[in-house]
């Protein structure tokens, strides 16, 4: 394959425009078309870059295009992801994967069954701060992991994130699944156990969760523990964080994803604001998506990672209602 002709599904998320302009970057791509019921959500891009417009998903599929890239709505991943795959297109998907067991599951059976590669939107495994811990983790630096403690703390994003029927629920969902791919992906061990807490306690008139803890114990004896509430105010400097401390044998990690900032004091913001300046996690991501496909490689971050991370997330949900630890 010589380049990659490649649709975009949905500007519903707002990673949808990082991505689309990740893929601008790379000479190998030809953004063919981008479909989104909602015209006004992508009339920007549509006009300035000429990309062609779809009101329906499956016109897109339709047309001459190798890849597509979903940042719908969570409850729409499912059926897009099928679709997609019927019509033999590769994706990579947002997060979470979906919003229950049985739709990932038949997500990726689907991509198998019609020889198509799912990949699971994680660009977290491409910071710096993450990357370096991989690697001093597997070079046995800090020993064998016992803990880990774990924040994806952010400011409630509204919209459609508030909307349980279309985001699956609220701050646990929204939050659980990124460092959760990076538990995994460290450790390398299944999630045996999981027991939550989940409540609303930011904004009263919320109808999901904006609090939550997620524990969890792993198949190897290490044991997590992980805070993903939306608790950032609106005159918070930034949406929010991934931090680990990867406690080991032999010593600790600290990892702060975001720590590559300057600190910008804005009379015209009224607040203070940072302003990133570490490489782009969003652009490696899409480049290794691009680079597996073009070569006929495995793409690096897989279904089956988006639904362990899902599948705990899921499992927290069933903890608070029933009070109890839930095994996996």
């Amino acid at each position: 394959m010589n380049g990659l002709k490649v649709g975009m599904i949905s500007f519903a998320h707002g990673h949808a425009y990082s991505y689309f302009h990740s893929l601008r970057q790379i000479p190998e791509v030809q953004i063919v078309g981008i479909a989104d019921e909602v015209r006004s959500r992508v009339d920007g891009i549509v006009g300035e870059f000429g990309v062609p417009h779809f009101a329906d998903y499956r016109e897109l599929l339709a047309q001459d295009v190798d890849a597509v890239v979903i940042c719908s709505e969570n409850a729409h991943h499912a059926q897009m992801t099928i679709d997609a795959a019927n019509a033999k297109k590769h994706v990579l998907c947002e997060k979470p994967l979906g919003t229950t067991l049985e739709e990932m599951e038949r997500m990726i059976a689907a991509c198998k069954d019609n020889g198509v590669q799912l990949m699971t939107a994680f660009p977290c495994r491409y910071l710096a701060a993450v990357v370096h811990a991989k690697e001093a983790i597997d070079r046995g630096d800090i020993g064998d992991i016992v803990a880990i403690k774990g924040t994806n703390h952010g400011g409630n994003p509204g919209s459609w994130f508030v909307d349980k029927q279309l985001s699956g629920g609220g701050a646990v969902m929204d939050h659980t699944v990124h460092v959760m791919d990076l538990m995994n992906w460290l450790l390398q061990s299944k999630a045996t156990e999981v027991y939550a807490y989940a409540a609303t306690l930011f904004q009263d008139d919320l109808r999901v969760d904006d609090a939550g803890m997620v524990h969890i114990k792993f198949e190897n004896g290490v044991f997590a523990a992980l805070d993903t509430s939306w608790s950032r105010p609106k005159s918070f400097p930034t949406w929010g964080d991934v931090t680990m401390e990867i406690v080991g044998t032999k010593g600790v990690i600290s990892v702060d994803g975001f720590a590559q900032h300057n600190d910008l004091y804005s009379d015209e913001a009224g607040k203070g604001q940072w302003t990133y300046w570490g490489d782009d996690m969003d652009a490696y991501m899409v480049r290794d998506f691009v680079r597996a496909l073009l070569q006929g490689e495995p793409v690096p971050v897989t279904g089956e990672d988006g639904l362990r991370s899902t599948q705990v997330a899921l499992a927290a949900y069933e903890s608070v209602k029933i009070g109890q630890p839930v095994a996996l």
